[in-house]
């Protein structure tokens, strides 16, 4: 690609391929504008673009760079950049700012975003940003930043549109665009009454059609959906699901109306969870960063321990193969169907354990539904050992005959049949314990698997083999 005279000439550019341009590419030559003092033509590109975009450019950049390219937007569109960056980026761009422009660019943020960048400041930054805010913004993100990581008050925002029940449709449609410019949505407006308890929601798309004088309180829902703000943020991005909500109103103890989990907030919440989930489900530890940002010792420390338990876990295979040493001995050829058969019975428990980790998850099934579906596992189970045991019979007849080929089949059967088992059964118990079942991980399933697998192998063929 030929360089630009201008970054303009970048908007909708493709290299040879086809293909969009490589942010690292478009990051170059704005650092390069930058050096020939050229601010113009880099806030006309950034006037053409997405702001999750220039926050993607900007995070190609040094640091400096970044905040110098930053501070030519508009201090609104900054503030909704610097929520496209990655957390570590905005700390680092957050501390090389002046108090009172960090001050003004986080009174422009949505709460929500606000708080959580002002917890990721270090103690001594949180403290000197404080005095620069007004009191109502301390006080919000005092509030805000003090909710449990894990709680809906954490994904939260104060911003929201409220309406008293005695307004006419008229009435309240002034007071909404009244607050438009401040909350989250407008969607959706909350009726609250004198002591801020919520008593009602309205959409907008009944306001509009109601009549000019109808009050507000004949118009409003009386029994809308709402949750605790104490409450796991998962149960918060469930309910949005089931019930299509554009936002979920969150209710102190008291009933009064603290707050909103908008749909977006709540994707970003699910997306969390899927991706704690997935890491649990490779038995790796939590992290409080992501994996391009994590530094080594982090990602090591994140999946030492369960590799360090599994390895010993496994001794107690080692230990069933000695055991039954001699039986193996007199018949070498079973060793050609160990990894064979005890894989099978990993494999099988894996899919059985994910199914029922996400059935879980998703509320799909409940604890209360275990003996129906260990019922009908056990059904599935012997059905997928014998499909497999004729597949494998044949085999066994090539490499060792009559008897050989029986042991194989009859391991086969009784190893997927306590794979499939297991796997099912472990989140369950997980559960019953008040753990996560997403901790039913497939390596701890398939080595659980290998270990009853090798045990149950050749005591199938010490008895079938009479040895």
């Amino acid at each position: 690609m030929t360089q630009p005279s201008s970054l303009s000439d970048l908007r909708g550019a493709t290299d040879a391929d086809g293909d969009f341009v490589d942010p690292r590419f478009v990051a170059l030559e704005i650092a390069r504008f930058l050096r020939e003092g050229d601010t113009d033509s880099i806030r006309a590109f950034f006037e053409t673009q997405e702001l999750a975009d220039v926050a993607a450019y900007l995070e190609e950049l040094g640091t400096e760079d970044a905040l110098t390219a930053m501070r030519l937007l508009r201090l609104h569109d900054q503030a909704e950049l610097i929520a496209h960056l990655r957390p570590a980026s905005q700390v680092t761009i957050a501390t090389l700012m002046r108090r009172r422009e960090l001050a003004a660019l986080m009174s422009a943020m949505s709460h929500d975003e606000r708080a959580d960048l002002y917890k990721q400041l270090d103690e001594e930054a949180q403290e000197a940003l404080l005095p620069a805010l007004s009191k109502a913004e301390r006080e919000d993100l005092r509030r805000l930043a003090a909710y449990e990581e894990w709680t809906v008050g954490s994904v939260m925002t104060s911003d929201y549109a409220t309406l008293k029940p005695e307004m006419t449709s008229s009435q309240a449609l002034e007071a909404l665009r009244a607050q438009a410019l401040e909350a989250e949505t407008v969607y959706t407006a909350y009726i609250v009454d004198e002591a801020h308890r919520l008593i009602g929601v309205l959409e907008l798309e009944d306001l509009l059609i109601a009549r000019p004088r109808q009050r507000v309180g004949d118009i409003m829902d009386t029994d809308p959906v709402s949750i605790g703000a104490d409450a796991a943020q998962e149960e918060a991005a469930r309910l949005i699901a089931r019930y299509d909500l554009i936002a979920l109103p969150v209710l102190d103890g008291n009933g009064r109306l603290v707050g909103i989990v908008t749909a977006d907030d709540a994707m970003d919440v699910a997306e969390q969870e899927a991706t704690e989930d997935i890491h649990k489900g490779s038995t790796v530890g939590p992290m409080e960063s992501s994996v391009g940002e994590a530094s080594i010792f982090t990602l090591y420390r994140a999946r030492i321990f369960w590799l360090v338990l599994l390895v010993f876990g496994n001794i107690f295979s080692g230990a069933g193969i000695a055991y039954f040493q001699q039986t193996i001995a007199a018949h070498l050829s079973l060793l050609f169907f160990l990894p064979l058969l005890i894989a099978s019975g990993g494999n099988a428990g894996a899919q059985s354990a994910t199914l029922m980790v996400r059935a879980l998850a998703t509320g799909d099934v409940r604890p209360a539904d275990f003996g129906r579906l260990l019922a009908r596992e056990v059904l599935i189970a012997l059905g997928l050992g014998l499909t497999m045991a004729i597949a494998v019979s044949a085999i066994g007849l090539w490499r060792g005959g009559p008897e050989i080929a029986l042991v194989v089949a009859s391991a086969m059967v009784a190893i997927v049949l306590m794979g499939a088992l297991f796997g099912m059964s472990l989140p369950f118990i997980f559960d019953r314990f008040n753990r996560d079942p997403a901790a039913a991980s497939g390596p701890l399933v398939t080595s659980m698997a290998d270990i009853l697998g090798v045990m149950t192998y050749f005591t199938i063929a010490a008895a079938l083999l009479d040895i």
